[in-house]
């Protein structure tokens, strides 16, 4: 039979299985001559679907690349006059695989499959990409055509989660092989921007399945570019599948049918089938012969719970029985008879894959493709850890030497020392200067032959000349020179001591002179001192002498004699005239105030609260971010505990934790558990919470802790900390997002950037903090444990702190119009007056709450002065403490010069016309500096005002003061400072933030209120 014989009977055959396969009623496919089998895998999970909003934007441009590529499949001719025909599916996937239609032939099926994708909805759950595939190639292997080379799969997927996910379908990578297994090539095409290309690659066949292909983007032509290039790798693929032999003549009629083929190779196994229903219990059968012992067989499902029985009666109590008495010990039986051949077994596991066949011929070399694209920028990286604390600043300079004090008196001589001891012999000299240059001497004997020189080297040796005859054997010549001598060789190990010779004798006495001294050497170094001696103990006092004889009189009187002994105490004088007064002493609330600093116990703390963390265990929060969020909890706990000393225990404050996905993936860690006895159990609970990765229901979430964790809380004063990125899938979810506003619970929204750098959604934050809760936002999750951050969230946790109840109460007996002077000027600072602010509307509220008699009253007016020309009334005498505080508040920082006798002039002009019956008061802040001021000016300001009846007080903030100026702002009635006096209107406090601190305000207007 000739080889063109062969080709016609072949393509004979080719037509008759087509015609045959056209006449079954049951093939639900029809496959033309060279068919293609593509399927789509889409992903709709929560990373694509809630990316940005609106919510399911980027799964919308998925089904329009889907529906676009599935309308440019069309059939085409190949050179071998064999046509392509396209066979097409699809499936959507999250954490579930919903299918979307099967393979079907194109273009019949195309409107239909069209639509289909087009109503498709997000899942918006975890991502299961190896489970998808591994369904995507069970459809193509089981629906798809005859060619197993034709067998596309198109996978579109932003290829998260990275890490730190549990795959349940074995893993991407095992998918993917699997597929390239069977023949099938994988395209991988990206959701951009933020997809992930290290996973995108495994899935890819090879890099030329993948070449930047993207589904998704502002760029419509990169999104035609991609389709139209994965068509033409398709095309020209199956062309070289379909078109494989080397002569195609053009095709005839149709022969007539054949006779049938015979019976085909028995197929592959098929891949295991799902697992069916339970069957009906069968009849119970006859008891069979005893088998041999089966192997054990695979653990069965777990059946169905049972319906409880009902409750047995209590039978009666039996007798005891009497004690039988042991038997013997029976014989041993005979042994038993073989027992029956047993049923066969069941058929074992279908064989595993076959070896890998023979590779098939190489095909011919494709031309040269096009140069790629440049690849897009990768995103940034995820934020590093904190870094460490840095390096202590550089040491500040010195301050300027103080002044040198007063020279003090002379003290008296002291009593004569000890002899000293003989000193230490000092250190040598230093040598002295070299001498001048001796004359030249006589010349010496001439010096001894110098030794012979060694050997010079040998020369080269010369050309060898012809070889000779072999000569006689000469006579031993003459030894030849001594050779170069060696080097040194190394010193050789010590030799065993000999014995010791015999003494020998005495030698012929010596003729030698005595020699010279020898040189005198340097000095040691200089020994350790010696220990002290202990102090003698004084003598005993000698006799006295005998009394010698009077001299001689003289004239002349002889020197002093030394001063004589102490003289017994005299009697009491009479007393000296009565003292000034002394300053008083501390008042009740200074002692208060002296309490509270001693006492730890008088500190005010935070707490006894309840506290509650809602935390986002979606996809789009990462691995990485979620162990960020679980540190944070831990560390918001410890400085509750050990800056604010909150006690964290079941009688007291209580913390639970609350970590969410999608619907009913909630999880519970609080203490009150069973399994949770004390807070450090709580944070390893909170340590061991392992990540979900799925959708997002916030609103979900906040009602099941509003229902399993608020409801234990006792306490009134409670917290919620919503931790989230703030993009819940409302459209799914339909339970609202302000759940905890209907219930007596403070919220704290934080809301923090997600893996892919995008900032959370303020709208839904603020649906979540309610009206009265704050919003929190970070850049990302490394931020949250950021040390002056988690100052500040304690900080706010604890604003209302309980404190003891330690006050002193103030009183007015008569009426009083009480100013206080501002001051505003640059050298207070803008920060340093908002204080100023604050002390001053707790002194406005201290007067006006203060006891009085029923016809008195007690007014407060707050006066601002700066420069000479900047004095101006903020807040007009008022009885009404709302007023004066709204007032104060709105007071401006002038930032400008220091005139206080301006600003006392302009209080007592205010003063003129006042209310007769009441006592005047001014407290001014001030330390005692100002523009162009002397002691005459002041001394006239601070008369003219005491002769307006008003009382002055100063408040000096911090030691750089002008003491004689502040001494003559409080002098007395007589312009006299008066310690005593002074000290009643005189107000000293170290720096602006003290001003608020312990008691000081009521000291101040304790002392204000009183009657000089």
């Amino acid at each position: 039979m000739t080889h063109k014989a062969i080709v016609l009977t072949f393509l004979q055959f080719c037509l008759t299985w087509t015609g045959s396969q056209s006449q079954t009623p049951t093939k639900a496919l029809y496959y033309k001559d060279c068919p293609v089998d593509l399927f789509f895998v889409l992903d709709t999970s929560e990373s694509v679907a809630l990316r940005v909003k609106p919510f399911g934007s980027y799964v919308d441009e998925v089904k329009d690349f889907t529906v676009s590529f599935i309308e440019q499949l069309k059939a085409s001719y190949y050179r071998c006059d064999r046509s392509l025909k396209w066979n097409a599916g699809a499936l959507h996937y999250s954490d579930e695989v919903k299918m979307i239609k099967e393979l079907s032939s194109l273009p019949d099926q195309k409107a239909d499959l069209n639509k289909r994708v087009r109503d498709v909805q997000y899942i918006g759950k975890g991502t299961y990409t190896d489970c998808a595939i591994k369904r995507g190639t069970e459809e193509l292997l089981i629906g798809g055509s005859h060619r197993r080379e034709n067998k596309y799969m198109i996978v579109v997927t932003d290829g998260y989660p990275l890490e730190g996910y549990k795959e349940p379908c074995g893993g991407l990578e095992d998918a993917a092989n699997e597929a390239k297994h069977h023949g099938i090539k994988v395209f991988a095409v990206a959701i951009s921007p933020s997809h992930l290309e290290t996973r995108l690659n495994v899935i890819a066949t090879d890099n030329s399945y993948r070449q930047n292909f993207t589904a998704t983007g502002n760029i419509q032509q990169q999104k035609d570019e991609t389709i139209r290039n994965i068509i033409d790798v398709i095309v020209k693929e199956s062309e070289q599948v379909c078109c494989s032999f080397d002569c195609q003549p053009p095709r005839g009629p149709p022969g007539d049918p054949g006779t049938s083929g015979f019976g085909g190779e028995s197929g592959r196994p098929g891949l295991p089938g799902g697992k069916g229903e339970a069957g009906d219990p069968g009849r119970l059968g006859d008891i069979g012969p005893i088998g041999y012992q089966g192997m054990k067989g695979d653990k069965g499902g777990r059946g169905e719970k049972g319906d409880r029985g009902n409750k047995g009666y209590k039978g009666e109590k039996g007798q005891h029985g009497i004690d039988g008495i042991d038997g013997k010990k029976g014989e041993a039986g005979f042994p038993g008879l073989p027992g029956c051949k047993g049923s066969p077994g069941l058929d074992g596991v279908s064989g595993g894959s076959g070896p890998k066949g023979d590779p098939g011929p190489y095909g011919t070399k494709g031309g040269r493709g096009e140069k790629g694209r440049d690849g897009e920028r990768g995103r940034p990286g995820n934020s590093g850890n904190l870094g460490s604390k840095g390096e202590p600043g550089v040491r500040g300079v010195n301050g300027d030497k103080g002044e040198r004090g007063d020279e003090g008196e002379p003290g008296p001589d002291g009593p004569r020392g000890e002899k000293g001891s003989l000193g230490e012999r000092g250190a040598p000299g230093t040598p002295g200067a070299r001498g001048p240059r001796g004359d030249l001497g006589e010349p010496g004997p001439p010096g001894e032959p110098g030794r012979e020189g060694s050997i010079g080297l040998n020369g080269d040796p010369g050309e060898s000349g012809p070889p000779g005859p072999k000569g006689y054997k000469g006579d031993e010549g003459p030894p030849g020179p001594e050779g170069v001598k060696g080097p040194k060789g190394t010193k050789g190990a010590p030799g065993d001591p000999g014995l010791m010779g015999e003494r020998g004798e005495d030698g012929a006495p010596g003729n030698g002179t005595e020699g010279f001294p020898g040189f005198q050497g340097y000095p040691g170094a200089r020994g350790d001192p010696g220990t002290n001696g202990t102090k003698g103990y004084p003598g005993p006092k000698g006799d006295d002498g005998e009394p010698g004889d009077p001299g001689a009189d003289n004239e002349v009187s002889g020197p002093p004699g030394p001063k004589g002994a102490k003289g017994h105490r005299g009697k009491e004088g009479p007393g000296g005239p009565v003292g000034p007064p002394g300053p008083p002493g501390a008042d009740e609330c200074e002692i208060l105030d002296i309490i509270m600093r001693m006492c730890s116990c008088c500190e005010c703390k935070c707490g006894p609260l309840d506290l509650m963390f809602v935390l986002d265990s979606s996809e789009s929060i990462g691995m990485q971010n979620f162990q960020l969020s679980k540190d944070f909890i831990i560390k918001v706990i410890d400085r509750l505990g050990r800056d604010e000393r909150v006690k964290f225990d079941e009688n007291e404050s209580r913390v639970g934790v609350v970590q969410y996905s999608h619907k009913q993936t909630e999880e519970l860690v609080a203490m009150g558990s069973a399994d949770i006895k004390s807070i450090q159990d709580l944070k390893e609970a909170v340590k061991n919470l392992k990540w979900i990765a799925g959708g997002t229901f916030t609103g979900s979430a906040l009602s099941f802790s509003r229902t399993n964790l608020l409801d234990r809380f006792r306490l009134e004063n409670r917290f919620a900390l919503v931790l989230t990125d703030g993009r819940s899938d409302t459209l799914r979810d339909s339970t609202p997002l302000n759940e905890l506003c209907a219930v007596n619970t403070q919220v704290v929204a934080v809301g923090v950037g997600d893996i892919f750098k995008k900032q959370p959604n303020t709208e839904q934050l603020g649906q979540i903090a309610c009206s009265r809760g704050i919003i929190l936002q970070r850049d990302n999750y490394a931020e949250l444990l950021d040390d002056s951050f988690l100052q500040n969230l304690t900080a706010h946790l604890c604003k209302e702190k309980k404190c003891p109840d330690y006050t002193c109460p103030i009183s007015f007996t008569s009426s009083a119009d009480i100013t206080i002077l501002m001051d505003s000027s640059t050298s207070v600072g803008h920060r340093n007056f908002e204080t100023k602010k604050q002390f001053v509307k707790r002194l406005a509220e201290r007067f006006l709450m203060a006891k009085k008699p029923s016809q008195a009253t007690v007014r407060v007016s707050v006066v601002q002065y700066s420069g000479s020309q900047q004095q101006s009334v903020e807040v007009p005498f008022s009885r009404n403490y709302t007023e004066l505080a709204s007032g104060i508040e709105q007071i401006q920082f002038l930032n400008s010069g220091t005139d206080v006798t301006a600003a006392l002039d302009y209080v007592t002009s205010q003063y003129r016309g006042a209310r007769a019956n009441a006592n005047k008061k001014v407290l001014i802040f001030s330390d005692g500096r100002s523009q162009g001021i002397s002691e005459e000016v002041i001394q006239k300001t601070v008369a003219e005002a005491r002769a307006a009846g008003i009382e002055i007080y100063a408040l000096a903030v911090g030691s750089q003061v002008n003491e004689a100026n502040l001494r003559l702002l409080v002098s007395d009635r007589k312009g006299i400072y008066n310690v005593a006096y002074g000290a009643r209107h005189l107000f000293r406090v170290s720096d602006y933030p003290s001003l608020l601190r312990g008691v000081f305000y009521q000291t101040v207007s304790r002392k204000i209120s009183l009657i000089s």
